[in-house]
């Protein structure tokens, strides 16, 4: 018998199994790396960062995405560890050296490479101006939204968010992360403190989370592809995991001097 053929979906079992082990690697490695900080979680950062690219290149039809991951892991460790003024440029360069090299998606792959070294760059950023903890407050935002929007899409039901690009993604799961991502907040308040504003931007960061997960969605949809890689056991690719963390990472690097960061309580 198939795993497909068994009774109560026999192949989604017998995925559950690497699904489970390479989430808790993943999570192992990042937790460790997020409690170290310093030039082993810029590393790690970049060599992520490479891995994205090179999944990005081959949804746009590039035969050089090897040369593409190399020119953005080198370029997002650089930009983490020059001045911030001189590392600049360098979260551009490989958007730049992907327009000259693809025939197609040119402008997909420019705009998901900056966002790409822009999140890699604001991870390490938030870890070394403000702490692991509110790191791991960034990291669980996205996660809890994640989790939250799983379970009430599928409890709930309702009406689709967006069907043709992501036909399982609810109104009701999209409004859960975001109630998932205002508890997140309210906790690390009374954890860390900081004032009420942080459960406003918990918020705006799930909303940013869920926005790059329907951005790349769109984009497998226009490749034809159902997975970035298959780089995770029972995952997919390193892209499919981090969609959420790319928007809510950018968008966190654009307010953070706005709102002054961590909020100071009203009074």
């Amino acid at each position: 018998m198939s795993p497909a053929a068994g009774p109560g979906g026999s192949a989604q079992m017998a995925d559950l199994g690497p699904r489970l082990l390479s989430g808790l690697v993943m999570a192992g490695l990042g937790l460790g790396m997020v409690a170290i900080g310093g030039l082993p979680l810029a590393v790690f950062v970049a060599a992520a960062v490479g891995l994205m690219v090179w999944e990005l290149a081959r949804m746009c039809g590039s035969g050089e995405a090897g040369l593409l991951a190399g020119v953005a892991g080198v370029s997002s460790l650089l930009a983490m560890l020059l001045p911030e003024g001189w590392g600049v440029p360098f979260l551009i360069l490989p958007a730049f050296i992907g327009i000259s090299r693809l025939d197609h998606r040119k402008m997909s792959f420019a705009i998901f490479a900056v966002l790409i070294l822009l999140a890699g760059f604001g991870l390490v950023h938030v870890r070394g101006d403000f702490g692991p903890a509110w790191m791991a407050w960034l990291i669980l935002v996205v996660v809890v939204t994640d989790v939250f929007g799983y379970f009430a899409g599928r409890l709930i039901g309702g009406p689709k968010f967006w069907p043709k690009i992501s036909p399982k993604k609810t109104w009701s799961g999209t409004v859960a992360g975001w109630i998932g991502a205002a508890l997140t907040g309210w906790a690390a308040i009374a954890i860390l403190g900081g004032g009420s504003e942080v459960i406003g931007l918990s918020i705006g960061l799930s909303m940013a989370s869920q926005l790059g997960d329907i951005a790349e969605s769109a984009l497998k949809r226009r490749a034809g592809v159902k997975d970035s890689s298959n780089l995770i056991p029972g995952h997919g690719g390193l892209f499919d995991r981090f969609d959420g963390m790319l928007g809510a990472t950018v968008l966190f690097l654009m307010v953070e001097q706005v709102v002054g960061f961590p909020p100071a309580p009203w009074g």
